[in-house]
């Protein structure tokens, strides 16, 4: 599992932690972890140019200790100091391994930048000085210490400039801001550094094979179609019979016993499902996709029957207060913000804020889709989705998407398991549905059986953040 702890709760852990070392020596595993990273980037440090952009606090010592490590390694290194005082011990380590100075007009350009500007305690968005420093060595790569500079580190929200980062060397765990948009496409590629904290239950993590694994139930050896799970879906309409399909796909993907659909557009589906079946008894429901003007009725013909249901598309609009029974509400930022009565720029630059809004006031999971789609309790529990490729924005995958989670919900899974399972298997059959390349809904509902197979048999590769 990939966990993501606050700042108060980071800083609790690096006090615990720093008082059973050395004074400095945890300063120096981040720093030795930095430097390592620096490396790899560059390919090696002798002739490379780095430069430090320095500011008050640890995460300018980070720097100055990193840049030290790769002064003795053969590397040029300046350091634009951005604040007064600097980390002095830091500085005096890189001095006396043979790194400089350098003024605004005295840079040269480098081959890597390191962002130590601010830390995990910098406030949104960055000061002039900062932001000139960064619009001189544009386009050059850019190793962020910790946190990208700028960014909301607790909520992943962004408020003015901002380092883009193409690394981030983060110490002793992820931070919200690093796992959750639009602060996380901030982040590049997110490299974790162990510095041995006690830390707490986090509030925020993401899947990984191996708890995709765990989670997902295996049939019992003397289980039959009606102990396995049955999933009924009411999506589609003449309208769009398409969705119908689409989410008929997601649901019959072999993880459930049977699934049962019901709707206007029955042939269409048993001509393509002839396995799926007509109106009777579910463990759950999914409903909504494609519904249109009758997705109000088959909402409350499937909370009727008491049993978990995925609420997706035209049903979250007969949406308006706690259901009555264990619910997914599957919204985009477009349909989460008509839930909520907000802009959709707002959600999207919030995202974190407004679905865990919505999942009290409905008392429900809500699974924002998007690129780093969310998954949160009520209680405020949150897991965020790594795995897809853009090319997973495409119609008709959200359709997928909510027949998957209502056959997890069938088979036994909780709500939020079944949501963040299904988010995670979803977009892991998209990467390899695409293999690179563009891709179709249908794909990734084809490749579901492919990718539980492969997570079983413990072969997918761990998902990146």
């Amino acid at each position: 599992m990939r966990q993501a702890h606050t700042v108060e709760q980071v800083r609790v852990a690096e006090t615990a932690r720093m008082a059973q070392l050395p004074e400095g020596a945890l300063m120096q595993q981040a720093a030795a972890g930095l430097a390592a990273a620096v490396l790899d980037l560059l390919g090696g440090g002798y002739g490379r140019r780095v430069l430090l952009l320095v500011g008050a606090g640890n995460n300018g010592g980070d720097a100055l200790y990193a840049g030290a490590r790769l002064a003795r390694r053969g590397a040029a290194v300046e350091a634009w100091l951005l604040a007064d005082p600097v980390h002095q011990e830091g500085l005096a380590a890189l001095l006396a391994a043979g790194g400089t100075i350098a003024g605004p007009e005295a840079v040269a350009r480098p081959d890597v930048v390191v962002d130590g500007i601010v830390g995990i305690g910098g406030r949104p968005g960055l000061r002039p000085d900062a932001v000139a420093a960064l619009a001189r060595v544009e386009a050059v790569p850019v190793v962020a210490v910790d946190v990208p500079s700028g960014i909301d580190v607790d909520t992943g929200e962004l408020d003015g400039p901002h380092v883009e980062a193409a690394v981030t060397v983060t110490f002793g765990t992820h931070k919200p801001g690093l796992l959750v948009d639009p602060a996380a496409a901030a982040c590049g590629v997110v490299h974790l550094v162990d510095l041995g904290l006690e830390l707490p239950e986090p509030p925020i993590e993401a899947l990984q094979p191996a708890d995709v694994r765990r989670l997902l139930p295996r049939p019992a050896p003397d289980g039959h179609k009606y102990t396995r799970g049955v999933v009924g879906v009411r999506a589609g309409s003449a309208t769009y019979p398409g969705a119908a399909l689409l989410c008929v796909s997601g649901a019959d993907c072999g993880l459930a016993g049977m699934v049962r659909y019901v709707g206007e557009v029955a042939d269409v589906v048993r001509r393509h499902h002839p396995e799926v079946v007509g109106e009777g008894r579910v463990q759950a429901w999914t409903v909504g996709s494609g519904g249109g003007e009758a997705a109000g009725d088959e909402l409350a013909a499937a909370v009727a029957d008491a049993v978990p249901t995925v609420v997706d598309a035209d049903a979250l609009r007969h949406v308006h207060g706690p259901l009555g029974v264990p619910a997914v509400l599957t919204p985009h930022a477009g349909e989460l913000a008509a839930m909520s009565g907000v802009d959709r720029e707002d959600v999207e630059a919030r995202g974190l804020h407004h679905a865990r809004a919505a999942a009290e006031r409905h008392q429900a999971v809500v699974l924002l889709k998007g690129r780093r789609s969310l998954v949160v309790h009520p209680d405020g529990r949150v897991r965020v989705t790594t795995t897809g490729v853009p090319w997973l924005a495409t119609a008709g995958a959200g359709d997928v998407l909510s027949g998957l989670v209502g056959a997890l919900l069938a088979v036994g899974m909780t709500p939020y398991d079944a949501a963040s399972v299904g988010s995670w298997l979803h977009g892991a059959a998209a990467t390899l549905a695409s293999r690179g390349g563009p891709l179709v809904a249908s794909a990734v509902a084809a490749t579901l059986p492919e990718t539980v197979r492969r997570v079983l048999a413990g072969g997918m590769e761990e998902s990146t953040a």
